[in-house]
């Protein structure tokens, strides 16, 4: 009964986070992060917070393993360094996939594949490589018989569309025009769709005010602050629709349809530094909370209604390790132990930054014998503090492996998680959100 009272919790815990029957948001999860969780304690941080798709940059072993038989759908990505060789070698492609792909699944859920990351904005000198990679790729997915599973794209910088306002006359910058084109019919030619970075937060800082902020921010706009295409008469009420619309403008100037858009990044930092004053908590929880609620309800931007806009939020943690400046170092929605950075509202309920820590408990039906080793080494050379679960101490009862377990188990894991301590215990522990103590009492 405990079992069940504890699974009953964990599945109640603030409804679906990410995921709906048509659009879903998911995460990315980078990795230039101290004191970065281990793979087994990101996973079942995302489990606790019930996020259902995530986006890796690269491909890493450890994740990949630790994500199999959750049913998480993944992203992974080929890295603008690894593009060199693989668009120069189908057969590079090819060990590629059968590495990175191919050995994980089906047991982990990979159903993407990104190509490099804003390589025509960022990696220039790649991009003679980048439609051969994606072919080479591709062709190897096909010989693997992984094509229909997993789709093949690259993600683009709204860099490449140099006048995104007003969005009907957008297009992309003609000199990758060519290079486009060719992303385009294989996007065409393979099902699959069009990926697009979206930094609302990017755009209204470089306006100097022309746009007002609540247009970044999703928030209702005065009459007198409307926002209208002239062409097409369309109101915008986001700086995010508007600039899916210009990417949608600008693939149809090259006479292409019928290519979705993802949104592969976006988000808000939630601290800048002394010249970064929209950078804030405030404007991060207004942002991501409304983009939640923008996206899950099914709708695309003005020009595409139908076509909902799937999205992936940058990022999971604050990549604290990232040069440049203090708001680059911050978009992470929580902290390397779980907690919100701010309060999120959910899709049935809410995440409070306040009081939403993560525990480590024992996992329900784990082997007792196990359990005792566990609770041996937690209290012995993990130095965890169980005095409160000895014999006439109040949370001996019930007196039970599993409580005891879970006692000594969360208790090591607060104290040496930050140092780099693990929930995982032989694999009979696991993290949760739900206070453990809310359920001794429970028979």
């Amino acid at each position: 009964m405990k079992a069940a009272l504890y699974l009953q919790a964990i599945l109640l815990f603030c409804g679906v986070f990410f995921g709906a029957l048509g659009s879903f948001v998911g995460i990315n999860i980078g990795t230039d992060v101290s004191n970065l969780p281990s793979a087994v304690d990101i996973v079942a941080i995302l489990k606790a917070k019930q996020i259902t798709h995530v986006r890796l940059f690269d491909v890493n072993a450890h994740m990949l393993s630790a994500l199999s038989n959750t049913g998480i759908e993944v992203m992974v990505g080929v890295t603008n360094e690894e593009l060199l060789e693989i668009g120069k070698s189908p057969s590079a492609a090819a060990a590629w996939i059968n590495k990175n792909i191919a050995a994980y699944v089906p047991t982990t859920n990979i159903t993407a594949l990104a190509v490099g990351s804003e390589v025509l904005t960022s990696a220039p000198n790649n991009a003679p490589v980048l439609v051969p990679a994606m072919n080479y790729l591709y062709k190897a997915l096909v010989a693997s018989n992984l094509n229909y599973l997993v789709k093949v794209s690259t993600p683009h910088s709204m860099g490449v569309i140099p006048s995104p306002f007003p969005p009907s006359t957008a297009t992309f910058n003609s000199s990758w025009n060519s290079t486009i084109f060719q992303i385009l019919q294989f996007l065409k030619n393979t099902n699959s769709v069009y990926m697009l970075n979206v930094y609302p937060y990017n755009e209204y800082v470089k306006s100097n005010g022309i746009f007002p902020l609540e247009y970044a921010l999703f928030k209702p706009l005065s009459s007198v602050k409307q926002i209208v295409d002239p062409n097409t008469l369309f109101h915008y009420n986001s700086m995010f629709d508007a600039l899916v619309d210009a990417a949608y403008n600008s693939i149809a100037d090259l006479n292409f349809s019928g290519i979705p858009i993802i949104v592969t990044e976006t988000g808000w930092p939630w601290l800048g530094g002394a010249n970064e004053p929209d950078a804030s908590v405030d404007n991060a929880e207004t942002y991501n909370n409304n983009l939640i609620k923008h996206v899950l309800n099914d709708s695309g931007p003005p020009s595409q209604p139908s076509i909902p806009i799937t999205t992936y939020i940058y990022e999971l943690f604050n990549e604290d390790k990232r040069p440049r400046s203090v708001s680059e170092r911050n978009w992470g929605v929580l902290f390397t132990n779980g907690t919100a950075v701010y309060d999120l509202e959910l899709s049935t309920g809410s995440l409070d930054a306040n009081s939403s820590t993560v525990f480590c408990v024992a996992k329900p039906g784990a082997d007792d014998r196990l359990l005792q080793n566990g609770l041996n080494w937690a209290c012995g050379p993990g130095q965890a503090n169980c005095t409160a679960a000895q014999q006439g101490q109040p949370c001996y009862t019930p007196n039970t492996y599993q409580n005891h377990a879970s006692y000594a188990y969360n208790d090591y894991y607060q104290k040496k998680h930050s140092s780099g301590g693990t929930c995982d215990f032989d694999g009979t522990a696991t993290i949760t959100s739900v206070d453990p103590s809310k359920f001794a009492d429970a028979t």
